[in-house]
């Protein structure tokens, strides 16, 4: 008799790909497969670990209490009771003597599990992955790591141009002539579900660019032409290439005319980025500025692809606006090929009844400093913290919930956010592993993985049932559940779904469903769609009035936003040169003349999660910087040396990886490190210890990681090892037949 199998949703993080789990003997997940029904059936190379993962030796699975020191590992095990009792208790009390908003709560990757990102986020926010559990106890201060990623391009730089978010657009691949990966890698995308369309594409004979300071596997996988480009000027080469559609009058003259708002100011203001001054900006050949532009105003249907590469950076919402200004003028906005609005009802309605506004009980932290990113998420800035808690600015954060993140691992200068949590007066960690922030925790909750616990996923018009497919390790809970029963003990459970049940009936209500007709189905629903319309703002169809145009104040695609003027930040999309730049510093260029970009994924760990597994400490012993094999040579650099990486702020010792794989003059280190799993060079090395919390996109507040200076120098006498030099090639298969390529896409 075969292993028993069963098919599902994978559970390794939020992405929702299609799995068949198979069983050992005594009912654990020992494997999976792609569900090969679905073409949202792929596995990456973590789920090739899945028992390491599910069955770690280090998965938190009993509560606990501090027994030790702050800064200790010092623990003992209490009952679900005992936690909620003493968290209750304290939160209670501390709001009697300091007020409501005195209690914070900060929520993370590990809580983007999609039922728990809809149920508790705030009410009125588009998208959001914070909590809106201390709202009814009164609190304003939910943050979290929106205040790190996606809120730049997701939200602000979309919304303020046209008003829509990125929920609301899609990359007509299937139809494009050229498609343009700026910023990003498709190749590592968990699930690759665009690299897969792109390969499709490419088959088929569209072109396709990447601008990246690195050749990625995205250059390699779909041969592509590679734009390699100084980090953190992305917007200057944006604007470079709208000039000179601009002055060759290649740009969309009726789109111009009557649906843009700010053309004028924005001609004028880009004369200033002539291909040659370009060039000397961002590294970029003029000739191949010069190229782009036409070769974009001149395609028959051109995807953007774009994601945190241009985030962390001086300008950048800016850049993101330029880039979309850019694909707006050469043509290709909702139109067949290009950057699409989705048609309105293609995504299936789950309830957003009963979402809790924020209370703004007192000034939320970050408020004065950052307000448009508090106008879209409707939450505290996390950046605003530390000086909350070390300096009671505006007034102090004595009490924290964190859920299914790491601070101390995320955000600039690890040392001040190890004094912030340790100068709490009670900090709750929610994880599924320990974490650096849990050395300064009083109480553990242990979180289940997304196999042990009941939910749904939603794909486009599609609402399908995520089913448990094992009992939770240990005492482990979802972190709905968790949620749930910590408002329940605060005394407004009812706001929040109960269970299962309660929760699949709560997001369908009002769509035409109801929960029987959900069993009924097997456990999946499917809207009617219509048919694809373009050009949608001449058709009534992306206002809520139904009247031709944008869904902004002025009605118009706004090249000068009226949101940012509003705010006081200039309304055109301006480029801004990295204060701590080759440009912009240049004395401190001297002393350290390489660019640092931070944020390197490795694919054996999802961000720190993970990190301890065993796959992970054979493959990935310690964290890896990559650079240009000249710069290396100029500093008696071999591959696999063990080198230091400096800045102005401090010193991190890493393995070098030697390639010419990286543009000159720019270095990226992995990112993940510093917590307290696995090998010591991840535990003893944290990244961000040369970043900045006072370097920072001036709009949303992300903190620079992409575009900092640094140096590199050999560790004399430090044992030399090999490097994998095909490091970042994609390690993950995707199982699925792609019928103009001769072989399966296989991206190992």
């Amino acid at each position: 008799m075969g292993a028993r199998k069963e098919k599902g949703i994978c559970g390794i993080c939020s992405a929702g790909c299609w799995v068949v789990a198979e069983f050992d003997a005594g009912g654990r997940i020992s494997r999976l497969a792609p569900d090969k029904s679905s073409p949202m059936g792929i596995t990456c190379k973590l789920a090739e670990h899945v028992s390491d993962i599910i069955y770690s030796p280090d998965r938190l699975l009993y509560p606990m209490r501090r027994k030790g020191p702050k800064g200790t590992l010092d623990f003992e095990r209490i009952t679900w009771d005992e936690a909620y009792d003493e968290i209750v208790t304290h939160l209670n009390s501390q709001k009697e003597k300091y007020g409501p908003e005195a209690a914070a709560i900060y929520t993370g990757v590990g809580t983007f599990e999609l039922a728990q990102c809809d149920v508790f986020q705030p009410k009125g926010v588009h998208v959001s992955s914070a909590s809106s559990v201390l709202f009814p106890y009164g609190s304003p201060n939910t943050m979290g790591v929106g205040a790190l990623c996606y809120v730049s391009y997701g939200m602000i730089a979309p919304h303020s141009t046209m008003g829509c978010m990125l929920t609301d657009l899609f990359n007509d691949i299937d139809n494009s002539e050229l498609i343009v990966v700026w910023g990003t890698n498709p190749a590592t995308d968990l699930p690759p579900v665009e690299m897969t369309r792109i390969l499709e594409a490419r088959a088929r004979g569209a072109d396709v660019v990447v601008i990246d300071p690195r050749r990625t596997e995205t250059v390699k996988l779909a041969d592509a032409q590679w734009v390699p480009i100084r980090p953190g000027t992305d917007g200057a080469l944006a604007l470079g290439i709208c000039n000179v559609i601009i002055e060759e009058e290649l740009y969309d003259d009726e789109f111009v005319r009557d649906w843009t708002h700010g053309f004028e100011d924005f001609s004028r203001y880009v004369q200033h980025f002539g291909p040659e001054v370009v060039e000397g900006i961002t590294g970029v050949p003029k000739d191949t500025v010069v190229s782009l532009a036409r070769r974009l105003a001149e395609a028959k249907g051109a995807s953007q692809l774009m994601y945190t590469g241009l985030e962390y950076s001086s300008s950048g919402v800016q850049a993101i606006r330029a880039s979309l200004v850019l694909w707006a003028l050469a043509g290709h906005l909702d139109t067949p090929g290009g950057r699409c609005f989705s048609m309105p009802g293609s995504s299936f309605p789950v309830n957003r009844d009963g979402h809790i506004k924020n209370p703004d009980t007192g000034p939320r932290l970050g408020k004065d400093k950052f307000p448009a990113y508090i106008k879209y998420r409707d939450e505290a800035h996390a950046s605003a913290l530390p000086k909350s808690v070390l300096e009671g600015d505006p007034y102090k954060i004595r009490s924290l919930i964190i859920e299914g993140a790491s601070l101390i691992t995320s955000w600039p200068e690890p040392e001040l956010w190890s004094r912030t949590l340790g100068a709490l007066e009670h900090l709750v960690c929610i994880d599924r592993q320990m974490t650096r922030d849990a050395l300064y925790a009083d109480i553990l909750l242990p979180a289940s993985t997304y196999f042990e616990v009941d939910s749904y996923m939603v794909y486009g018009p599609i609402f399908k049932v995520r089913k448990k497919m094992i009992e939770p390790e240990g005492e482990s809970r979802g972190d709905m559940q968790i949620m749930a029963e910590l408002a329940r003990r605060l005394g407004y459970g009812h706001l929040y779904p109960q269970g299962s049940q309660e929760l699949y009936r709560h997001a369908l209500k009002g769509s035409g469903f109801t929960y029987d007709d959900l069993m009924d189905s097997g456990g999946m629903l499917s809207l009617e769609t219509e048919i694809m319309q373009y050009k949608k703002w001449e058709k009534g169809l992306l206002r809520k009035d139904g009247k031709p145009g944008f869904d902004t104040p002025s009605g118009k695609f706004e090249i000068a936003s009226s949101v940012l003027e509003e705010f006081g930040y200039d309304p055109l999309p301006v480029y801004t040169e990295p204060e701590e730049g080759l440009l912009g510093s240049p004395e401190l260029s001297g002393r350290y003349p390489l660019v640092l970009t931070t944020g390197s994924r490795s694919r054996w760990s999802f961000h720190t999660q993970y990190v301890g597994n065993r796959a992970m400490q054979k493959a990935r012993p310690g964290p890896v910087v990559t650079m240009n094999a000249e710069d290396a040579s100029q500093r008696k650099i071999a591959h696999g040396d063990m080198v230091s990486i400096s800045t102005q702020r401090g010193q991190v010792v890493m393995r070098a990886r030697v390639t010419e794989d990286i543009t000159r003059g720019t270095v990226d280190a992995n990112h993940a490190s510093g917590g307290v799993l696995g090998p010591k060079a991840w535990t003893e090395t944290n990244i961000n210890s040369l970043t900045d919390m006072n370097q920072c996109d001036p709009i949303s507040g992300f903190p620079i990681y992409k575009s900092l200076l640094c140096e590199i120098a050999k560790v004399e006498d430090a044992p030399q090892a090999g490097v994998d030099n095909n490091e970042g090639e994609l390690d993950v298969r995707v199982d699925k037949q792609v019928a103009t390529l001769k072989r399966e896409v296989y991206l190992d």
